[in-house]
């Protein structure tokens, strides 16, 4: 357990709403820099630099210099999950239920988009879901572990198993914040993501100064539909 202090200046980091908008923000997985952070957070580059510094001390972001660029994202895996797991709070907090009421950030954004570098929303846990009850993934020790015909399967899709393979954690749960469902994470979940990606199964929104969410947001194509139907008898227009 981390210590008191440490815990209350992690809370205090998230706690400032320009931080925690640049937070959200990287959960898109893309590494952005201080401009553009600040631009999504709607402050001034110097107050974002001062942000993004408190950040990097703290932990929750590291910077990758490129040239005279400064790229920031989220520090690992564990800083997403946790902040997806905070937005499951936010949203007991709000009240809010989920499948009783309109999704107060549009239903697109629930139904397919990004979790730092894997996939969340009604896709990313009904993937879960079918993988898991179709034995594709089996329990294992802090986690899943594929079953030879998952293995075979997924590879058929496309899927750099070799990759996901060499990731510190294979195949593990993240609770997904507008389901309160697991999602698929690990190297696996990544893989997964990407190969969709790739075969152009699925599309990222445009990024849009005045929508700090359609970082995130994904959208299956008409090819992506039918793969998704098929392969996993999983229908999001249902």
């Amino acid at each position: 357990m981390p210590s008191l202090a440490g815990f209350t200046a992690t809370a205090a980091l998230l706690a400032d709403p320009a931080r925690s908008a640049m937070l959200h923000a990287l959960l898109g997985g893309e590494a952005l820099t201080a401009g553009e952070l600040a631009r999504i957070a709607g402050i001034a580059p110097p107050t974002a630099s001062g942000h993004l510094a408190q950040l990097l001390a703290g932990g929750l972001v590291a910077v990758h210099r490129q040239g005279r660029h400064r790229y920031h994202r989220l520090a690992s895996e564990e800083v997403a999950a946790a902040l997806e797991a905070l937005g499951c709070l936010a949203a007991l907090a709000d009240g809010a239920a989920p499948r009783r009421r309109a999704w107060p950030h549009g239903e697109a954004f629930r139904t397919a988009r990004l979790c730092y570098d894997h996939l969340a929303g009604r896709l990313g846990v009904g993937l879960h879901a079918r993988l898991t009850a179709g034995a594709w993934l089996v329990p294992a020790p802090g986690g899943w572990r594929l079953s030879g015909e998952g293995a075979q399967r997924l590879a058929a899709l496309g899927l750099d198993l070799d990759a996901a393979r060499r990731a510190r954690r294979f195949a593990c749960d993240c609770m997904d914040w507008s389901e309160r469902r697991p999602h698929l994470a690990g190297g696996l979940g990544r893989a997964l993501a990407q190969a969709l990606l790739r075969q152009g199964w699925l599309r990222r929104a445009a990024p849009r100064a005045d929508d700090p969410f359609a970082r995130r947001r994904l959208a299956p194509t008409p090819e992506g539909a039918r793969v998704l139907r098929e392969a996993f008898g999983l229908d999001l227009a249902a």
